[in-house]
Parts: structure tokens; C-alpha cells; sequence
């Protein structure tokens, strides 16, 4: 349940209690809902029994408990209860959001999200030509594999096979040969340095020729590989400034409660609800992780994640702005809610890069 949505709860269960005579008021036109102050409990409260005592002719605690019956059966309230002078504190029930769920299971596994045993106990041995492209991409797949419970070598013509895992190497004499022949750098890439180096070769697919040029050192949204390192370093940012206002990351409804989130008027509705609806636009991307990362892993395809990366950092972007406080905003719920995801956003990032063989930066 919103706080809109539990507004307008509010202001009917104040309209059924004047239609069956409890109350003689008049009914408000807004109530408005918000974090509970000192000494209150839940994630909401209101102060509408206290606005209403005086016309009623009643105590604002008799008010509110006048009130409390119908709120709590209403759907999606768990329980109320009332403190101090009257105030009504809501205790929602348990919806099940699929966006938090997910929230919370990327910050419990950190970059090990979307790891899996797809290829558990299984052995590849990659056989690749002594050429750049092969060996970088042989070198991701390798790392690639290993999310999934496999094990890759790779073996040079005429070379020995080694096993590439992130505890070092070790012999092996048998796995499955797969020929690694994707189409070779028409240059040299090191000029580029190691990161763009990598993404220029990774990021087309095996049968598309790379192009080596300084487009992928252009700090500009054309270039995918700085749009995705620039959003990692954006939520760090965000962290970093998060934690000087005094708050953290903490997984929760990403809609601002407080007054602009009153029934009325009706179109401060939408912009309350802007970022829940930006984040939307983030779900998939950071829910197909793990099956990109699997699809990556199963089909040696490092392309697959570096392109999945780009896909997530053009998602998280838009919702960036809206994480921290604006002017005189306090901290709340919200913004915890809202830097957790941009967080787990940013941990998806920084696994994928790690896994290319790439710099997350902190800064950029």
C-alpha cells in the first residue's frame, strides 16, 4: 500500500464514520499520511483524530479510536495503533514485492549474484589461436565458466592446457575441446590501455570484426563502455553522499511519504510516485542477470554480458537522480530504498566488469 493509497483509506474510513453517526464533522478534503514522529510505530501515521477532535466535540484519542476499527479492516493494513494525544500508527501488512525480494538477495550475494551450477563438473578445454582477441576473450570465458560451477583451459596450438580458475592454475589432460576462433583485431589494442583495450575486443560478438579506436576513450554517451563505468561511479557517488547526510542503503517502498502525498491534490500523485516508476524500468534488467550470465557461461560468449552490462547502466542512470534529497527534502525511507537498489544496480556492474576483466570505478 502506498501512502496515497492509504490517504484515501483514511478518508473513508472518516466518511463511514460520519455516514453512521459516530462522528458530526465535516469531511476533510485531504488527509495526509507520514513517517510516525518520536514515540510512534509502523511505517505510517497520521494525525487526522487530532485535526478532527475539536469539531467533533470529542477527545482526539476517542476520535481515533473511533477510526481504528475501520482502518484495520481495510485491506493491506496489518494493524493500528494509537499513541500520545491520538495519533494513528499503521503497521501494513506483508505485499509481496518483487522489486525489494530482488533488492535483497543482490545485497546478500553481492558480486556473486547470478552465480549458478549450470556447468557444474564440467571441464572445457578452449583451444585458441596465439592472437589478442582470442586470448582476452578465452581469458573472460574462463572467468565466465567458473560462476557457473565449470571449469575452463586453455590450450594453445602446439601449447599445453592449463586450468584457469581464480585460485590460479593447475594441470588437466581432459575436457571438452571447444575451437575459441573469434575474428581477429585488425591492431594492435594496447594503445587503448587495459580496460577500453578489453571492451573493444569483448564487447562485439565472436564473428564481428572489433573496432580499435579511440571512441572507446571518449567520455560521452555514444561510448558504451564509459556509460556503464560512468554509472558505476555514479552510485558510489551516491553512497558517498548518502553517508555525509547521515543515511544508508536499506531496501524498502520507493515513494516519498509526507505531505505530497495527500489525496489532493490529485496530481501530486504521479510525481510521487516517479521513481517507483523509473525503477520499474530496472527490474528486468538486474532479474536477467543471472540468466545472461548463465547464457554467457554456457554459449562462451562474453559479448552477451558486456552488451547485458550497457542495458543495465542506460536503465539505472534516469533513476539516479532522484536517490539523494532535493533542496530543503529530508532523508527518509524512500531515499534509503531507492540508494539499496541503485546499489545493487551498481554491485550487477561492477561483477559484470570484474568478470571482463574490467576497472569498476569509484570515481571517473
Amino acid at each position: 500500500m502506498t501512502p496515497v493509497e492509504l490517504s484515501r483509506t483514511v478518508l473513508h474510513a472518516v466518511r463511514c464514520a460520519v455516514d453512521e453517526g459516530q462522528l458530526s464533522v465535516a469531511v476533510p478534503e485531504r488527509v495526509v499520511v507520514s513517517e510516525p514522529g518520536a514515540g510512534g510505530c509502523g511505517e505510517y501515521a497520521t494525525n487526522v483524530a487530532l485535526q478532527l477532535a475539536r469539531a467533533a466535540g470529542k477527545p482526539p484519542r476517542t476520535v481515533a479510536e473511533i477510526l481504528r476499527p475501520r482502518l484495520i479492516a481495510a485491506d493491506g493494513i496489518e494493524d493500528v495503533v494509537v499513541t500520545g494525544p491520538g495519533f494513528l500508527n499503521f503497521r501494513l501488512g506483508q505485499e509481496v514485492d518483487p522489486l525489494q525480494d530482488l533488492v535483497r538477495e543482490i545485497r546478500a550475494q553481492g558480486q556473486r549474484y547470478g552465480h549458478g551450477d549450470a556447468l557444474a563438473g564440467q571441464v572445457l578445454a578452449l583451444r585458441v589461436p596465439y592472437e589478442v582477441r582470442a586470448e582476452v576473450v578465452a581469458d573472460a570465458v574462463v572467468r565466465i565458466v567458473a560462476t557457473q560451477g565449470g571449469r575452463a583451459t586453455v590450450e594453445h596450438q602446439g601449447g599445453r592446457a592449463t586450468v584457469q580458475h581464480h585460485g590460479g592454475r593447475a594441470a588437466v589432460e581432459h575436457g571438452e575441446l571447444v575451437d575459441l576462433r573469434p575474428v581477429p583485431a585488425p591492431e594492435d589494442p594496447a594503445p587503448l590501455g587495459p580496460d577500453a583495450a578489453r571492451w573493444a575486443l569483448l564487447h562485439p560478438a565472436p564473428h564481428d570484426r572489433p573496432r580499435i579506436t579511440a571512441d572507446h576513450l571518449v567520455q560521452r554517451e555514444g561510448n558504451p563502455l564509459f556509460r556503464v563505468r560512468y554509472a558505476h561511479a555514479r552510485v558510489r557517488s551516491l553512497g558517498r553522499g548518502a553517508a555525509r547526510l547521515g543515511f544508508a542503503a536499506e531496501p524498502g517502498p520507493l515513494h516519498t511519504a509526507g505531505a505530497d502525498t495527500a489525496v489532493t491534490p490529485a496530481l501530486q500523485a504521479p510525481a510521487s510516485q516517479a521513481p517507483a516508476l523509473q525503477a520499474a524500468a530496472l527490474h528486468t534488467p538486474l532479474s536477467d542477470y543471472p540468466r545472461i550470465l548463465t547464457a554467457a557461461a554456457t554459449h562462451r560468449a562474453p559479448d552477451r554480458l558486456a552488451r547485458h552490462l550497457v542495458t543495465v547502466a542506460d536503465a539505472v542512470l534516469p533513476f539516479l537522480t532522484c536517490v539523494l534529497p532535493i533542496g530543503e527534502e529530508k532523508p527518509s525511507a524512500a531515499h534509503r530504498a531507492r540508494l539499496a537498489l541503485a546499489e545493487a544496480a551498481g554491485t550487477v556492474l561492477a561483477g559484470g566488469l570484474s568478470l571482463l576483466g574490467i576497472d569498476a570505478p569509484e570515481h571517473l
